[in-house]
């Protein structure tokens, strides 16, 4: 099948570029002259800015093709993750926030370094590039892959990676003098695009379904092929495997620490909220940002479920018949929205959601550009350069800077390519697949911040065991590498979110195994002294 794209489209796609191009050159007009302008904004970011960035940064095209996918196929109950999402927020508004801005840091990871030392933050910074280059790098695969279908009607690898090529230097080009500043505007743009194009199709949907709504709410609470209605909330079932990730009882567990890593010990999103004027409006940001993703979340839900009415009610709809096999290009199955876009949506809308899915990505990938080249300068190279090369101006700490988002594009491209093979083995939908890669990596790192944060226990040795450890736990729950050292009988499915429960409570005995060393002690006594 051949995609066609009218002059509807790529008016939608002119004015789309026009309007990157402007708003990149516009916000680089000013160079950053220190890092702290270049990775922190200055410290002079707007609340609602900051909110819509954050929003943007934990969004991407997982959810733009995996939010419809989850209510085709399942419910609301995805928007139920947003509890622990909530208590999170809490949280870390509360506690971790105010200590960030008190300690002056650039990236979270300067915090262990006031308890355990510098090679404590230089591991926890490489133990999230590791993860982050895992989940960015997922989410360029997913965003590259609705980007060949539509633009190359293919799916074949040099497409999919011509596909990675544009949307990295698209990324890279439009932050890549602004920094972070440039990135959070990106992000309010982008949201709007995305934002906008899952409306527009709704209002299509709305409109080629001929049933009224009332007939449409009666159909979703009534599917006749599973006993819960499609417009469940909560639910309350008692399921561990990966069936029951979206469950009450993992929003509350596995989805509450998922939330406290990303918000609070990710530099993903933890840098959104340090590029606040202070600890309080950094705090409001954050909180805000919760708000605004649940009416988001449940639009793309919704383009889900009216996909259900669509292609499986067709008593509903006039001469239309059940997609019986499931949704596929070319061979390769696809989620039912990218169906859908490329066999019903009329022109124009298809540009506008091409362009979403763009901007779905671009928010995305922009957001770990900046976050990993602060923490590849500020945790890496600075204090090596400061150590032997002693007296260099925040110039070059700035171009080093710009020179780590290539390095992260590099990485990140790379990644998203693995991608390609990585999923289809795993045979794992887009949305849950997004959200585990990071459980790689969150393991280790809120077995350490627990210690650090809530006990007196812990060396820069146990250190490195939790984050080594809590790696490996996750890693040994894979389906694919259980084929390697259990016998099939004892092969088992566990969610990922309890896979991060599991993983993150033995990471925390392994690194509260470990004693403090006295003079660690004694520096971060003094320490204190100085600061009271």
């Amino acid at each position: 099948m051949q995609v066609q794209f009218f002059w509807q489209d790529w008016l939608v796609f002119l004015g789309y570029f026009a309007v990157m191009a402007f708003t990149g050159w516009y916000f680089s007009r000013k160079q950053s002259a220190t890092t702290q302008d270049y990775f922190l904004g200055g410290n002079s970011m707007p609340i609602w800015m900051v909110a819509v960035s954050v929003l943007a940064t934990s969004q991407s095209a997982a959810t733009f093709l995996g939010g419809p996918d989850q209510g085709y196929q399942g419910d609301f109950s995805y928007l139920a993750t947003n509890i622990g999402a909530a208590l999170a927020a809490v949280g870390v508004a509360w506690f971790l926030i105010p200590k960030f801005y008190q300690l002056r840091v650039t990236t979270v990871y300067e915090l262990l370094e006031e308890r355990f030392g510098q090679r404590a933050k230089k591991q926890a910074g490489l133990m999230y590039l590791f993860g982050r280059v895992f989940a960015s790098g997922a989410r360029l695969y997913m965003a590259a892959i609705a980007v060949s279908m539509i633009l190359f009607a293919n799916i074949e690898a040099t497409n999919v990676i011509s596909s990675v090529l544009i949307l990295a230097v698209v990324g890279l080009a439009y932050s890549f003098v602004g920094g972070i500043r440039s990135v959070i505007y990106s992000d309010v743009i982008q949201t709007v695009v995305y934002v906008g194009a899952a409306i527009f199709v709704i209002a299509y949907l709305l409109s080629a379904i001929p049933a009224d709504f009332g007939e449409i709410i009666h159909a979703l609470q009534n599917p006749p092929e599973r006993e819960l209605s499609k417009l469940t909330l909560l639910d309350f079932r008692l399921d561990f495997t990966s069936s029951g990730v979206f469950t009450f009882w993992s929003a509350v567990t596995g989805f509450l620490l998922l939330n406290i890593a990303a918000f609070g010990l990710d530099q993903d999103m933890s840098q959104r909220m340090l590029s606040c004027k202070n600890a309080k409006e950094g705090a409001k940001a954050l909180i805000w940002s919760v708000v605004m993703v649940i009416p988001v979340m449940a639009l793309f839900i919704a383009i889900g479920l009216l996909l259900y009415i669509y292609y499986q009610r067709p008593e509903l709809m006039t001469g239309g018949g059940v997609l019986e096999a499931a949704p596929s290009f070319n061979g390769e199955d696809v989620t039912i929205f990218m169906y859908y876009v490329l066999n019903e949506i009329p022109p124009g809308i298809r540009g506008l959601v091409t362009v979403g899915v763009i901007a779905a990505a671009l928010s995305t990938l922009n957001s770990g550009l900046n976050a990993m080249s602060s923490v590849l300068v500020q945790d890496l190279y600075r204090p090596w350069v400061e150590k032997h090369h002693p007296g260099k101006e925040e110039k070059h700490f700035v171009f080093a800077g710009q020179m780590g988002m290539v390095v992260a594009a590099a990485a990140l491209g790379g990644m998203a390519i693995l991608c390609y093979f990585w999923q289809q083995y795993s045979e794992m939908p887009l949305l849950a697949f997004a959200l585990s890669v990071m459980v790689f990596s969150y393991c280790g790192l809120l077995g350490v911040y627990f210690t650090t944060l809530f006990t007196r226990r812990g060396s820069a040795s146990s250190v490195t065991a939790a984050l080594l450890v809590g790696f490996m736990v996750p890693l040994l729950m894979q389906p694919y590498i259980q084929t390697l050292y259990l016998p099939q009988s004892l092969y088992f499915n566990l969610g990922f979110t309890y896979q991060l429960c599991l993983g993150s409570l033995i990471a925390f005995l392994v690194c509260f195994a470990g004693r403090q060393q006295a003079d660690v002690l004694v520096n971060e006594t003094a320490g204190s002294e100085l600061t009271r």
